[in-house]
């Protein structure tokens, strides 16, 4: 009596295989859709390269400017100088739970320079696989930065600027972009830093790169599966 009292609905001594296959098939559903709300590139694969899984973030990603690419179920080095880095760091992963950053692709490279972070899964579990964590490509996703301009008021010309920023472009390049003279933006990065209580650019960047890298709800269609 004391048990069923105190242990959760499905989960006392009588519940049959077939609940707990529901729940764990749940229980992945809702890892599957947490995985897609992150604005961070995630995928996993085996240690032979198969993948498993991919999120919105990495499908987005792992394009023609990504030293990475995904060529049916596998992904692949596009540089030949990058293959062995990434086999050997694959299957260290899954042998023998070694994490490492990998740095690929090259700067004279069309797919230029990109880090990728290798973690094993191979804890408590009956088969390892080996989860691949990309860089992002911008300080904030657009929801973030959306997000930060509403919480602090920004005007839509201060938003501009507060993304243009946040994607590494100078001061005097987002004037010329806007066609506004550099006062103007200087001006509005001031507003922008008052606002927001950040005594320096560096600051502001700083609160930018702690938001939740969470990705807009309004996705391409040939990036939803």
């Amino acid at each position: 009596m004391w048990m069923s009292e105190m242990m959760p609905p499905g989960q006392g001594p009588g519940t049959r295989p077939r609940e707990r296959r529901a729940a764990a098939s749940l229980s992945n559903q809702w890892m599957s859709l947490v995985l897609e709300e992150l604005d961070h590139g995630v995928v996993l694969l085996n240690g032979a390269g198969r993948v498993l899984h991919t999120n919105l973030a990495a499908r987005a990603s792992l394009d023609d400017n990504h030293p990475l690419e995904l060529v049916g179920q596998h992904l692949r080095a596009r540089l030949l100088t990058d293959a062995v880095p990434l086999a050997e760091a694959l299957e260290g992963a899954e042998a023998s739970g070694r994490r490492c950053l990998l740095r690929l692709g090259d700067d004279r490279a069309e797919c230029g320079r990109a880090n990728v972070v290798v973690v094993p899964l191979n804890r408590d579990v009956s088969q390892a696989a080996v989860l691949l964590i990309l860089e992002r490509r911008q300080l904030c996703g657009d929801l973030a930065a959306q997000w930060f301009a509403l919480r602090y008021q920004l005007t839509p010309a201060e938003t501009e600027v507060l993304k243009a920023l946040s994607n590494g472009v100078k001061p005097t390049e987002v004037a010329q972009r806007q066609g506004v003279a550099i006062s103007t933006v200087r001006s509005q990065i001031q507003s922008i830093r008052a606002k927001s209580g950040a005594d320096s650019i560096g600051e502001l960047m700083r609160q930018l790169a702690l938001l939740p890298p969470l990705v807009s709800s309004l996705r391409p269609a040939k990036l939803v599966n």
